[in-house]
């Protein structure tokens, strides 16, 4: 039976949980006392109890039960996730527990973190505190998440780099000189074979010989290898789904040469010394981790500071000036739907009215010619001449 007893330091209030669990709490005035045992008599009536204790574990604590849960994570995405908890989040709230994190000090923490971090690093940073907040609420051990409505900085999309036709094979001409000619003629293949198909860099690392049709002139994109923590992670690709990708007539007759004499298990590209290719390495004259970095061959083409995403654009840009609608770009990328292939590369769609609205003129004129064209009525057994 729920109760209010006197005791040395005050009042104990002593209720059992929906479950039939024994709890108590003490405060110090009466009034206090009587007042959480009527809203705990509430929320069991309402079935919105929550058990106080359920609370008291720390953020921290609670950060490494959520990121175990995340098995759905691709390992390079857990991985970047546990730099996040690690830098930014248990610092702050690790020793915190779960029903002291009010929204006043996540947004004093947020307005903090964006004296030192680029907005979108914040907005990240807040999203995965949010989100093991969201957690916390589902398992009904806070009745709310105190990140929620949090004001947070404007971030700013990054604005990309298309490269030309002839940026294009200007660097694939500088990449054959890398490490030096003798051994670098797969490295144009691959820099072609980038910035025309648009595949992620993980997926050209794990693409293997077995998945090069050069008669369809297609690849099937089926695995990808990340670089997590110094370690190749061999899966899926990011969308957990392969597709086929089209390859230009001229970088299928490079790629005959590139996988002759492989089995077909083989790895299409590797270093010269013939291992995977790897993220903490410059290849083809590329730094190919995302943060820009001037390399030999980039440098050589006039190219400072290019990344292999950068030829992902590029291949979208190429296909679009090629004519391709968005569900082509969508399924050339390997997107999870033609919105989000929208939102990235609306611009390129955007310039493509120019060309839709010069289309609807000339049907215009084609309108135009039937209307006046004279109609001549032709008589039975008669043929137009």
């Amino acid at each position: 039976m729920a109760s209010v007893d006197k005791v040395a330091t005050g009042y104990r209030v002593r209720w059992r949980t929906p479950d039939g669990k024994s709890r108590s709490k003490t405060v110090k005035r009466k009034v206090d006392a009587d007042q959480f045992l009527r809203s705990i008599e509430h929320s069991k009536d309402t079935g919105t109890y929550m058990d106080p204790s359920r609370s008291k574990i720390t953020v921290g604590a609670w950060s490494e039960q959520w990121l175990a849960s995340q098995a759905h994570l691709k390992p390079s995405a857990k991985a970047r996730y546990q730099g996040i908890l690690n830098a930014h989040i248990v610092p702050r709230w690790g020793s915190t527990p779960l029903h002291a994190a009010n929204h006043a000090d996540v947004q004093k923490w947020v307005s903090s973190t964006t004296q030192v971090l680029q907005p979108a690093s914040v907005r990240l940073a807040h999203h995965v505190f949010r989100t093991i907040m969201d957690l916390a609420v589902r398992d009904k051990r806070i009745p709310s998440n105190p990140a929620t409505g949090v004001r947070l900085p404007r971030a700013t999309k990054p604005e990309k780099r298309f490269l030309s036709v002839d940026e294009l094979h200007r660097l694939a001409d500088c990449a054959a000189q890398y490490p030096h000619p003798e051994v670098g003629a797969p490295y144009r293949v691959l820099i072609l074979l980038l910035g025309y198909t648009g595949l992620r860099w993980g997926e050209v690392v794990a693409l293997r010989v077995k998945r090069v049709d050069l008669l369809r002139r297609r690849l099937t994109v089926a695995e990808s290898a990340v670089e997590v923590t110094g370690r190749l992670q061999w899966g899926t690709p990011k969308s957990h789904a392969s597709r086929s990708v089209p390859i230009p007539r001229s970088v299928a007759d490079l790629l005959l040469d590139v996988v002759a004499g492989k089995s077909p298990d083989d790895l299409v590209f590797t270093t010269w010394r013939g291992k995977p290719l790897r993220n903490a390495a410059s290849h083809c004259g590329m730094r190919t981790s995302a943060a820009p970095c001037s390399t030999k061959a980039a440098a050589d083409a006039g190219l400072e500071g290019l990344t292999p995403h950068e030829l992902r654009h590029t291949a979208a840009s190429l296909a679009v000036s090629a004519g391709a609608n968005v569900k082509a770009v969508q399924r050339m990328l390997g997107h999870a739907s033609a919105a989000m292939t929208l939102d990235v590369y609306s611009g390129l769609f955007d310039d493509d009215l120019d060309g839709v609205a010069e289309r609807m003129d000339s049907l215009r004129g084609v309108s135009e010619m039937c209307h006046d064209a004279a109609v001549v009525p032709l008589r039975l057994g008669e043929t137009a001449p």
